[in-house]
């Protein structure tokens, strides 16, 4: 909860800061969400079935000319994968159904270009802050979800993706967009027993949004 009030406290001061030096160019500042589905790539964990989660946050655009904006985000993303599917000689020993949770605050900075009118497409990094994780466990007999400490952890607290997608936006501010978050480092921390698996978030985003 701290990462998110601090995130978005330097969201918005920078936002404003922006606004205030700005005098030919407006900001546009919205509001977004819309459905997750993520899992890990790598060669040590197989194909893993995915999970579905929301995500939801804080946008603006900042005019760079007719065709180019800048593009930052805050918001919070659900993500995570299925154990059940993943070869158990590599990672988790266990015959039950497993949904790993990893909650996130994302940040990305991403450059944005219109195409046509409305249409436009948009890439850049995002930075990624950890702020739950949890086993969700459903056994054939019993079920339960069991939350992991930050002393407890293997997944690091800072994850580094790349995101590509594209989004339209309808006159009345209005928006639609899709996009696809590449994981570029790996997820386990080193000193525990995934030191060196290569194991990278990966999510697709579909949603909503409105720029006011």
């Amino acid at each position: 909860m701290k990462k998110l009030i601090l995130s978005t406290v330097v969201f918005v001061s920078g936002l404003a800061f922006l606004n205030a030096q700005s005098d030919s160019k407006q900001i546009q500042l919205g509001v977004k969400g819309g459905v997750n589905s993520s899992t890990i790539s790598g060669d040590d964990f197989g194909d893993p079935d995915s999970r579905t989660s929301f995500n939801a946050g804080l946008v603006a655009e900042i005019p760079i000319s007719e065709r180019l904006s800048f593009q930052p985000e805050v918001f919070y993303s659900g993500q995570g994968f299925d154990v059940q599917e993943i070869d158990q000689d590599n990672a988790f020993d266990t015959d039950d159904n497993i949904e790993y949770q990893l909650d996130y605050i994302q940040v990305p900075l991403l450059l944005k270009a219109y195409v046509v009118k409305g249409l436009s497409v948009e890439a850049g990094p995002q930075f990624g802050f950890k702020i739950h994780e949890e086993f969700d466990s459903q056994p054939t007999s019993d079920g339960g979800d069991i939350e992991i400490d930050s002393d407890d952890s293997y997944v690091k607290d800072f994850d580094t993706s790349v995101a590509v997608g594209a989004s339209y936006k309808f006159d009345n501010g209005f928006f639609l967009s899709g996009r696809y978050n590449i994981g570029v480092t790996d997820i386990f921390d080193d000193g525990t027993p995934f030191e060196g698996v290569d194991a990278k978030n990966n999510v697709w985003q579909f949603g909503v949004g409105f720029m006011f």
